[in-house]
């Protein structure tokens, strides 16, 4: 023990060693593709937008330590990201570009305060489309013969690309491939000039292409983007010999004057190689008609006398000149040829003159139609104008002197001589309508001259009408008025239509057409408007009328007019009541209505003032005078104060009531009104009176009544004489006809019926009366003058038994009676005099059946009249 002590303490001191040290730090290591680690393996694409979070970095300590995280980069480079050093959370804070920095080297370090753990990492950075092809060697200008091949490659266009893959990928096209004798190859670029295309330098010196290169396309913050860029192509032509020499400034004309010295040059022809790029040298010749007269300088084209003017034979001598190319091999090439017309001339003492067809003229006379085409020759006219003088002195100027911008000369400029054209310049202003003869003036007149000499002609062109205006109406509308009563071939209005053009061309046609046409007429060539003869017109039926009216010349050239005509309504109708005589029932208190219709269209014809222009007693009624309403006066409120001013103590009165128009002249009718007045006390009464007032404007309602009840009663009496009928046939016993009658016990309320009816009979129903028959013994129920209606059978007999010799015999109660034409006779005065005082039971009653039987009377008349 005593040697082993002092090992006890080496043990516990390494202990607290250990338990004093402090591990550092560490990052997880996640791999490639996570977002949070120490970013081993990381890549970013370049388009991130600066701000983003892009990775979280993460690690522990081993004592469970805060630790912080932090990010360095190297001084020469600039500092990309940016760490939350709680957190570790890096934000992007410069932007990324792959083509300038694919990658990106970082120092990242995490610490828990005592130790600090550093690793260094490589981020990558990956492509976006971001960068748009460039095209390389530009300008692109390239020099193509005009006779190359089609299908030749003419040159190369190269566009690069910075960005990787699908996105790198250059293709090549032409904007305009349809307009241009030219393709490009997609992949390669290159130019060529298109199968079947030429190239002509005379025609097009030079061709600009415009080419486009585009990438394949990716992905630009998140979304598909396709680059392209262009470039300019220019494709100068070469000229290659292919055109024969071409001579300037024909036809060619020369002078020689009488003063022309030997040797002097007459005039110089001019020609150059068709091919403009390179032209070749060319040498000038004179191949006939000079006979030694003239000569030309074979290198610049000076045609020169040789002989003084004097001697020359001729006044006139065509020259023929060729023109010969000289290759740059020095052999001759393509020729041509052109004349060269040289006169012999005097001094300038001849002014400018005009020729016509048969020689010297100042009068010129031309016609023809208006409206020519724009730009076309009057060839009716054949003019030259000649100066006699030689060179300066031959020049002069033409011009016409008139109406401006009409018409203009060709040439304005003569050397000598010309054929004068005159042409078309304003095709509108020639118009037959405005000027039938256009009068000019032809000038000419020396330029170089000290003298000025000039000359004139009058040019007359005398014109021609053509169809050329279309008839025009002097309004577009017309409006016309015509009273209804117009008789028949009524002239209405005249339109008229105007056609610029003479002759058949301006002759205009009218006609008319619509469906308001058919009641009028127009003369085919005044345009005048009238009513058909048979027309009848009427404001009431039709008051306007809308139709369209055609002016037509020979040609079928129209316009059109629209005609509105108006009736003027005339005060032609009378007021109309509906009856000339009308029977009214007024409650006491209540107006009662006449009214009146006027059949004209307008006011006032139409409006109908209504009094009363005579009534017995006077002073008892008032009318409304535009609505027709009869009143009472107010001085009146009972009947019997009514009948205190009647001297029969009546109830019924009589007015003669006018209706007027108010047309002028006014027209008047006049309607008899006979007024019953009842008062609304004995209507309350009386409900017999009460529905004979409500059916007084309407009888027929009162007679189906009256038909319904009888119809009733008929189908009672059938039915009751056919079921005595089947008990008769039942019974097997033929018993004769025979009518048993007993006494009612009260015969009143049959007395009663019977009086109804006889109260409900109109004047229509009077030769019928319900008569009833008198006893017969005998059975037999013939009586004189009356038709016996049908016979029920007979009734059964009675049982058989023995007749108590104190009872009557047993009979059976009928009722019979007959409706037969009335017989002329004095009726009993007494029964029926009580009866009819119990039907009209008082005036009122009395008064609507009076009213009621003339209404059916009438209406019975009018149905007969009818059938």
């Amino acid at each position: 023990m005593g040697r082993g002590a002092p090992a006890v303490p080496a043990v516990w001191m390494l202990f607290l060693s250990l338990a004093q040290a402090n591990f550092a730090p560490h990052f997880f290591d996640n791999g490639a593709g996570s977002t949070n680690g120490n970013m081993a393996l990381f890549s970013l694409p370049e388009d991130t937008p600066v701000g983003s979070h892009v990775y979280t970095l993460n690690g522990t300590d081993p004592e469970g330590d805060p630790v912080s995280y932090h990010i360095s980069f190297n001084p020469s480079t600039r500092s990309v990201f940016s760490v939350d050093p709680n957190l570790g959370n890096i934000t992007l804070i410069e932007e990324l570009d792959r083509e300038r920095e694919d990658e990106i080297e970082a120092i990242i370090s995490i610490s828990d305060g005592l130790n600090l753990v550093a690793e260094k990492v490589t981020i990558l950075v990956t492509d976006a489309n971001d960068e748009a092809p460039r095209f390389i060697q530009e300008p692109y200008v390239v020099q193509v013969p005009e006779d190359t091949p089609s299908g030749t490659s003419i040159a190369r266009v190269r566009a690069v690309d910075r960005d990787t893959g699908s996105a790198g990928s250059v293709t090549y096209f032409l904007k305009n491939p349809h307009s241009t004798k030219f393709s490009v190859d997609r992949h390669s670029g290159v130019l060529r000039l298109q199968a079947g295309a030429t190239l002509d330098y005379e025609k097009a010196r030079a061709h600009f292409i415009t080419v486009v290169a585009k990438d394949g396309g990716g992905k630009l913050r998140g979304a598909d983007v396709v680059l392209s860029a262009t470039t300019m192509v220019t494709v100068n032509v070469e000229d290659v010999q292919d055109m024969a020499p071409v001579f300037v400034g024909t036809p060619y004309y020369g002078y020689v004057y009488e003063d022309t010295l030997p040797g002097s040059e007459v005039l110089t022809v001019a020609a150059m190689d068709g091919d403009r790029g390179k032209p070749n040298r060319v040498l000038y010749s004179l191949v006939n008609g000079s006979d030694g007269a003239f000569e030309i300088n074979e290198t610049s084209g000076a045609i020169s006398v040789m002989q003084s003017p004097s001697q020359l034979r001729r006044e006139v001598y065509e020259l023929h000149v060729q023109v010969t190319e000289v290759s740059s091999a020095g052999t001759p090439d393509a020729q041509a040829m052109v004349p060269v017309t040289i006169r012999i001339v005097d001094l300038n003492n001849h002014p400018p003159t005009f020729y016509g067809e048969s020689g010297p003229q100042n009068r010129f006379e031309l016609s023809m139609y208006e409206h020519p085409p724009q730009g076309e020759i009057l060839r009716g006219l054949k003019i030259t104008v000649n100066d006699s003088d030689q060179g300066a002195n031959a020049k002069f100027n033409l011009r016409l002197v008139g109406p401006g911008g009409i018409f203009r000369v060709v040439p304005q400029t003569v050397l000598n001589e010309a054929q004068v054209t005159i042409i078309v310049e304003n095709s509108a202003a020639i118009d037959f309508e405005k000027s039938k003869v256009l009068t000019f003036k032809l000038l000419a007149i020396e330029v170089n001259t000290p003298e000025k000499f000039s000359s004139t002609a009058d040019v007359l062109i005398q014109l021609l009408d053509t169809n050329d205006n279309v008839p025009k109406f002097t309004s577009h509308y017309y409006v016309a008025r015509i009273p209804e009563n117009a008789p028949g071939g009524s002239n209405v209005l005249a339109v008229t239509a105007v056609d610029p053009d003479t002759g058949p061309w301006g002759e205009v046609k009218y006609s008319i057409y619509g469906s308001g046409a058919d009641l009028f007429l127009i003369h085919p060539s005044s345009g005048i408007i009238y009513t058909q003869p048979w027309a009848s017109l009427d404001a009431e039926a039709t008051a306007r009328y809308n139709f369209y009216v055609k002016a037509e010349d020979m040609e079928g050239r129209y316009s059109l007019a629209e005609v509105f005509i108006t009736l003027l309504d005339v005060n032609d109708h009378y007021p109309q009541f509906e009856e000339s005589v009308q029977e009214k029932t007024m409650v006491l208190g209540t107006p009662v209505k006449i009214e009146a219709t006027d059949q004209d269209a307008e006011e006032p014809n139409n409006l109908v003032d209504y009094s009363i222009t005579h009534a017995e007693p006077a002073n008892v009624f008032d009318i409304n005078a535009h609505t027709g309403e009869i009143w009472l006066k107010n001085s009146i409120r009972s009947l019997d104060a009514l009948h205190n001013i009647t001297p029969n103590r009546d109830s019924t009165w009589s007015l003669e009531v006018q209706a007027k128009d108010r047309g002028s002249p006014s027209f008047s009718t006049t309607a008899l009104l006979k007024i019953d007045i009842v008062d609304t006390e004995m209507l309350s009464r009386s409900p017999m009176a009460a529905f004979l007032m409500q059916t007084k404007d309407n009888p027929m309602k009162a007679v189906g009544v009256l038909a319904g009840i009888m119809a009733v009663i008929v189908a009672i009496t059938v039915l009751i004489s056919t079921a005595t009928f089947w008990r008769n046939k039942k019974s097997n016993k033929v018993q004769p006809v025979r009518r048993i009658l007993r006494k009612r016990p009260s015969p009143a309320p049959r007395s009663i019926r019977i009086e109804w009816l006889k109260f409900r009979r109109t004047k229509a129903t009077d030769k019928f009366v319900l008569k009833e028959a008198p006893p017969n013994e005998n059975c037999n129920n013939n009586s004189r003058g009356s038709t016996p209606p049908p016979q029920a059978p007979a009734p059964p007999p009675p049982p058989s038994a023995a007749p108590s010799m104190g009872q009557a015999p047993w009979t059976v109660p009928t009722v019979s009676g007959s409706l037969a034409p009335q017989q002329p006779q004095q009726p009993s005065p007494k029964p029926r005099a009580v009866a009819k005082r119990k039907a009209m039971g008082s005036p009122v009653q009395s008064a609507l059946v009076s009213e009621l039987r003339q209404k059916f009377e009438k209406k019975n008349v009018q149905s007969k009249a009818y059938l």
